[in-house]
């Protein structure tokens, strides 16, 4: 039996006991994922971690970590602009990218953290 099919039973079951009948299937998905999100953020607050950016700042460590040296178009990869052709390859926008992170969650969480 699949979501509709016990939808119709819940109904009719419903509707010969005179309750209201319940919601459609799917209706309030999308505020079980909200609610979700932020009780995950609320118990990161609370064990002090930062409640925001955690998986951005995870992958930005983890690609520059490996950037290094010896990659594809090393020294001629930097355009005008200073930028290389792969996110947190040159060492000016990972420092500034860690730092700008470290200070956006620092805020939600205990100082010297």
């Amino acid at each position: 039996m699949d979501a509709i099919q016990q939808h119709m039973i819940d109904s009719y079951r419903a509707a010969q006991r005179g309750e209201l009948p319940p919601p459609l299937p799917g209706r309030h998905d999308w505020g079980v994922v909200r609610e979700a999100r932020d009780r995950r953020r609320f118990e990161a607050v609370i064990a002090g971690r930062p409640a925001r950016g955690r998986r951005r700042a995870a992958l930005r460590s983890l690609f520059a970590g490996s950037g290094g040296a010896g990659g594809a178009g090393g020294s001629g990869a930097s355009g005008p602009t200073g930028r290389s052709g792969a996110p947190g390859r040159s060492a000016a926008s990972g420092a500034l990218g860690r730092s700008a992170a470290s200070g956006r969650c620092g805020d939600s969480g205990p100082s010297g953290v």
